[in-house]
């Protein structure tokens, strides 16, 4: 009562506090409406964006074309984020591509689309339906009938597969124009980058040129860095100003931390399995029949099938013990680290049968199933008196052909009652003889004819347990996890106190929002979408992951801004390489005080290594064993170099070298310049890649699926 009195004394101030609360929810809501934009974009192509809404009928189109063509029921996650990868990157490339062909009136007429369908050779085209059975082309024929009737008909009554192929030919058509659009203005492009006969000279002779030579070097990692002093900070700050464009960031990522736990079954789980499984060989040793009811109650994840099948059908740990085991016997309990399993399996039966067999067959279905019965008994026995099957199959219109039956279609498949019981009949009888099989509410006349392929096949009832956590383990790893995160509220906090708790703080650089997640763990789509809204140093939340067996828990250490890194982030590399900088100067000037003048006394050099290197060419740097690198002014310097001649040191990617040229050859080729012009030119094409990469970055493009997918 004197809570309630409490309440009505407060009333007014109740009233305008729920007010209040009431206009900020509305208010929310409103603001979302009259900017729809920062909730709705999933990102934006020359300023122009495109919405969730428009994005996601672009994936859902192109996952049904990919089921389609695939003859998939269902996609994976992986496979659904593929399409959405694939999905952003045309779009985005088919818009940029638009823009550039508006400016100078590109364009796709009908009439082009129409003449890429009169010749029938387009790889999207034969990819479709609308295939000639005979030669398997496509057939434009098909595709008019299927575009008349598809006309004609109500959208509302239409069949499904009629939806399904007009789908996928609005996408075919779309995808027409799109790569046509895309073909004619790279090749406009292309005809800019065009050959000469110099140029296809040049080539021609750094391919054809070879050079053997013999090499000495003083490995940079042979000198200690002590000997070439410190690294200024000038020193380091002028060499990223010389490399700076290295360091363009183009879209912003994060740095973060995380500590991913992957529950496990402890001992106590462990031991109350093995018990199980114990109890389940005890059963197996006593069982003389219904093995798979003895199979199902101990919680087997491979079900019992009550057939002979081969060997290798069985899960590979069972089938690799098998011959070990007497007939009759138990092997187990045992553990399998390939799939984390405690098993047992008892070895029930071996025969010799045929892993092929050939039948035919008369499917009997009447009113009810006494009626259909009595006919199936009646085909029966007319088979049985010596009538042809043949004859009796086309007398109740079935075609009775004779077809294989070949162990690999049943053999570890899921089957039914009359699944099993239709295969065990068919494998059951001998050539020649018939059986009448009850199956449903139909009867089925099968008749064997052949038998190939003789092996030896076995009976076996397996239990197979994977070594899961109980309950009880993931609360109390949920607990002590969550423990953690609630008492280590800050970057600097799970740093200091993660190891000692016993967990692993792992690093992930430039984490950029177009990933799926953090670590290649699955179920962390909201990690990584609170990652790009988190500020440095904080920690996130405990994260339920992965297939329901991982914990996360995610800290922000670094916001990567789009533009340039920044001098710090990047000088412990640009210290190594100022460090390698003066130990080849150090080294230089070592081999030059030592008056050094033949290759013999480079080879003797303290710390120094020799290599033999043949068929070196200007045109493929050359990979020298003995610094384990790869380093291609060798393949520079000898194409220039005199034969027997000494070189003055150079400075390589991994040490300082000198390099003696000692043969000279040409391969046996004959120099065809239209052929080297086409050469040339395909190098000119591959580097159309770049120019999509340039329209890219001009085009201001921002990518926000990580906020809806």
């Amino acid at each position: 009562m004197a809570t309630l009195q409490n309440i009505r004394s407060k009333g007014p101030l109740l009233i305008i506090v729920i007010g209040l609360a009431l206009f900020a929810f509305i208010a929310g809501d409103a603001w979302k409406v009259i900017q729809p934009h920062q909730s709705q974009d999933v990102g934006e192509v020359n300023g122009k964006a495109v919405s969730a809404q428009d994005f996601q009928a672009l994936v859902e189109e192109y996952s049904e074309v990919v089921k389609m063509t695939n003859n998939f029921s269902s996609l994976t996650d992986e496979q659904t984020n593929q399409i959405k990868d694939e999905v952003w990157r045309s779009y985005v490339n088919n818009k940029l591509i638009e823009a550039e062909a508006a400016k100078i009136g590109l364009v796709v007429s009908k009439e082009e689309v129409q003449a890429m369908i009169d010749a029938g050779t387009n790889p999207m085209l034969q990819a479709t339906p609308f295939r000639n059975p005979q030669t398997g082309a496509f057939d434009k024929d098909m595709l008019k009938k299927f575009l008349v009737d598809y006309a004609k008909m109500d959208k509302n009554t239409m069949p499904t597969q009629y939806v399904s192929l007009g789908k996928l030919w609005a996408f075919v058509e779309k995808s027409l124009v799109q790569n046509r659009l895309a073909e004619k203005y790279q090749a406009l492009i292309s005809k800019a980058l065009s050959s000469n006969s110099v140029e296809a000279k040049a080539v021609f002779d750094a391919r054809v040129n070879q050079m053997d030579l013999m090499l000495a070097a003083i490995p940079y990692s042979s000198v200690p860095d002590t000997l070439v002093g410190g690294v200024k900070v000038s020193e380091v700050k002028e060499l990223y100003n010389k490399r700076k464009e290295q360091y363009r960031q183009y879209v912003e990522s994060r740095d973060v931390k995380y500590i991913d736990v992957q529950v496990v079954a402890s001992e106590e789980d462990k031991a109350a399995l093995q018990n199980e499984v114990t109890e389940a060989v005890e059963q197996l040793n006593e069982a003389t029949s219904d093995y798979a009811s003895l199979v199902r109650s101990a919680d087997s994840e491979y079900p019992y099938m009550d057939l002979f099948c081969n060997q290798a059908a069985f899960p590979a740990d069972v089938a690799s013990r098998l011959d070990s085991v007497g007939m009759g016997e138990v092997y187990g309990p045992y553990f399998n680290a390939a799939d984390n399993t405690l098993n047992a399996f008892k070895k029930i039966a071996k025969v010799t049968a045929a892993d092929s067999v050939e039948y035919r067959q008369i499917q009997v279905y009447h009113q009810d199933m006494l009626k259909t019965k009595a006919l199936a008994d009646s085909i029966y026995d007319a088979l049985k008196g010596g009538a042809k099957f043949e004859d009796l199959a086309t007398l109740y219109g079935q075609p009775g052909t004779k077809t294989w039956l070949t162990a690999p279609s049943y053999e570890g498949a899921q089957l039914n009652s009359d699944d099993l019981k239709y295969i065990t009949a068919i494998t059951n009888l001998s050539v020649n003889e018939t059986a009448n099989v009850s199956i449903g509410v139909a009867n089925v006349i099968v008749q064997v004819t052949a038998k190939k392929a003789m092996k030896e096949k076995y009976k076996v009832a397996v239990v197979k347990r994977t070594i899961n956590f109980s309950n009880d383990t993931y609360n109390k790893a949920y607990n002590d996890f969550s423990q953690f995160v609630a008492a280590n509220s800050t970057l600097e906090q799970v740093e200091a106190n993660a190891e000692d708790a016993g967990y692993k703080l792992l690093d992930r650089s430039d984490l950029n929002s177009a990933e799926y997640g953090i670590g290649s763990i699955k179920g962390t789509k909201e990690a990584l979408r609170w990652a790009f809204a988190a500020k440095p140093g904080e920690v996130s939340g405990l994260y339920e992951c992965g297939n329901n067996d991982r914990l996360l828990v995610v800290a922000l250490s670094k916001v990567n801004k789009e533009g340039y890194r920044s001098l710090e982030s990047v000088q412990s590399q640009l210290r190594a390489e100022v460090i390698k900088d003066k130990k080849a100067a150090l080294i230089m000037n070592n081999m030059k005080a030592a008056g050094i003048s033949s290759f013999d006394q480079y080879k003797a050099m303290e710390n120094a290594v020799s290599d033999s290197v043949k068929h070196v060419s200007f045109s493929a740097p050359a990979y020298i064993s003995s610094l384990y690198s790869s380093e291609p002014l060798v393949g520079a310097y000898a194409s220039v170099a005199q034969l027997n001649q000494l070189s003055a040191p150079i400075k390589g990617n991994a040490g300082v070298m000198v390099m003696q040229v000692y043969n000279k050859e040409t391969q046996n080729e004959t120099f065809d310049v239209e052929k080297e012009k086409q050469t040339v030119n395909g190098m000119h094409e591959r580097m159309l890649s770049r120019l999509i990469n340039d329209l890219y970055l001009k085009a201001n493009v921002k990518d926000n699926r990580y906020l809806f997918f």
